[in-house]
């Protein structure tokens, strides 16, 4: 048995202990290659004995007390039995943190069953059943994630272990954990795939195969080069024509709706599959991050794509420009003109200001756009600017960033602010010279690419978010419009 506790969603691994015969934990050979992950609660007081979650409790009567009565004796685990976990769940009373604005409780499980089944992952065991631990869904999606690791280019791979429900109870949140939580690992293994391996065109095949294999309600069209010469997207093509993949504009639709014509959400993701910079080359630390530039693009695919298989009663578009931004003697110059498909003309003073170049032509969006967004917020929430009235309290969209887009010596916009601060806040402006819909809202997810250690369950690099945020909007939002 492993035993870890969890404080403040910070896991320690406390001891070991050693399960010493099968009899005693009533155990049958064929449980020989599962693991169990339980939970068990903070003290909240000195007196206290931790309380056990309800499954904890039911397979300590099980073992005739034996899971209580090993918890206090430490030795190493024995390779001849299976491993069983506790897991520290920090108070049971954890619930909305109104001042941080998050499900804590639901947190603490997800980092807490993350642990467990990581724990149980390292002896190689092919299954292991989880406990819900008060909330299936949040169980669910902490197991898997936790247990997702990129190792596709890896001779040499850890065993693939499946997660499944410890007992009866709440089922029914069970496929529900797994469909958010495998819509983020979709989303993190297109961002994580190396450049070379997912380029432009491999990207939009394997949307399309995924979307059409979740309903039969999708269709997926891969536009071409000549298509968006055709669409006189020049901005876009500005910054695709510096490589020598070809670019393509992905568009897909999910028609969930009963009614066939009703107005569909529109989703645009930032599609640059590698981004150097252009001829306004980034520094080559931390370079290799860019193969996860697409991460807009990815995000909202994967949402999408998590909708249809929840057979959500609505209809959604997603659009998604997809290039690389590479040097060539064909890349866009400082100071070069180029129209967009509205007729506004863009003065590139920054080539590695790319982003918002490809999206003017397409213009809710989904984009890892500035890095000034994460110098803002880090990687603790995604950033939001729009033009509704209801989330203007959120991030609102100040003219006075606007004044800094326009202010152009050669063409009608600039594709950079006037002055250093406030990229994020320059880029969104830049957009809204381009929207024309009067409900838009504009998230910068550069912050949340990657991951260091600040969510516990997720494993260091890139993170597959914001997937599961946009799958719960629209699930609320086909709630609320139902």
């Amino acid at each position: 048995i492993y035993l870890l506790t969890l404080y403040n969603s910070v896991r320690v691994v406390i001891r070991c202990l050693a399960v010493r015969c099968f009899g005693s934990w009533g155990l049958s050979a064929t449980d020989m290659t599962k693991g169990l992950v339980l939970g068990i609660y903070s003290k909240e007081k000195e007196d206290d004995v931790p309380p056990f979650t309800s499954a904890g409790q039911n397979c300590d009567k099980l073992t005739t007390g034996k899971l209580r009565g090993t918890s206090n004796i430490s030795g190493p685990p024995l390779k001849d039995f299976p491993s069983v976990v506790l897991v520290g769940l920090s108070i049971k009373a954890a619930g909305i943190n109104e001042q941080e604005n998050w499900r804590e409780g639901k947190e603490n499980i997800r980092a807490a069953l993350a642990a467990g089944c990581r724990q149980i992952q390292d002896p190689e065991l092919s299954s292991v059943e989880v406990d819900p631990c008060g909330d299936t869904q949040a169980a669910e999606e902490g197991a898997v994630l936790g247990l997702y690791e990129y190792d596709d280019l890896k001779q040499k791979k850890k065993l693939a272990m499946s997660a499944k429900l410890y007992g009866s109870g709440a089922q029914e949140a069970w496929p529900k954990g797994v469909l958010f939580a495998c819509g983020q690992k979709l989303a993190c293994h297109l961002m994580e795939t190396q450049a070379n391996e997912m380029m432009p065109t491999r990207f939009a095949e394997i949307i399309e195969k995924n979307l059409k294999s979740a309903n039969s309600e999708t269709e997926v069209h891969i536009r071409t080069r000549s298509w968006i010469e055709e669409q006189a997207m020049g901005s876009f093509l500005s910054v695709a024509k510096g490589s020598d993949e070809p670019p393509v504009f992905l568009e897909i639709h999910y028609k969930g709706s009963p009614n066939a014509n009703k107005p569909p959400l529109v989703f645009v993701g930032k599609g640059i599959t590698f981004d150097s910079g252009g001829i306004s080359i980034k520094a080559s630390a931390n370079m290799d991050l860019m193969r996860a530039d697409m991460g807009g693009a990815a995000t909202i695919c994967s949402g999408i794509m998590s909708a249809a298989k929840l057979n959500l009663p609505i209809n959604i578009t997603g659009l998604a420009p997809l290039c690389e931004n590479t040097p060539s003697s064909k890349v866009n110059k400082l100071e070069d003109v180029v129209r967009a498909r509205n007729g506004k003309t863009i003065q590139v003073d920054n080539t590695d200001a790319e982003g918002r170049l490809i999206l003017a032509d397409i213009i809710l969006n989904a984009t890892t756009l500035t890095g000034a967004m994460d110098i803002a917020l880090g990687s603790g929430a995604t950033g939001v600017f729009t033009n509704l009235s209801w989330l203007w309290n959120k991030m609102p969209l100040f003219k006075h960033y606007t004044r800094q887009i326009v202010d152009c010596q050669l063409a009608d916009v600039n594709n950079v602010g006037k002055y250093r601060c406030a990229g994020a806040c320059t880029a969104v402006a830049f957009l809204r010279e381009f929207v024309t819909h009067p409900k838009w809202a504009h998230l910068d997810t550069a912050g949340m690419m990657t991951n260091k250690d600040e969510v516990p369950y997720l494993r260091k690099g890139i993170t597959g978010r914001p997937t599961r945020t946009l799958i719960d909007f629209l699930l609320r939002f086909s709630q609320d419009n139902a």
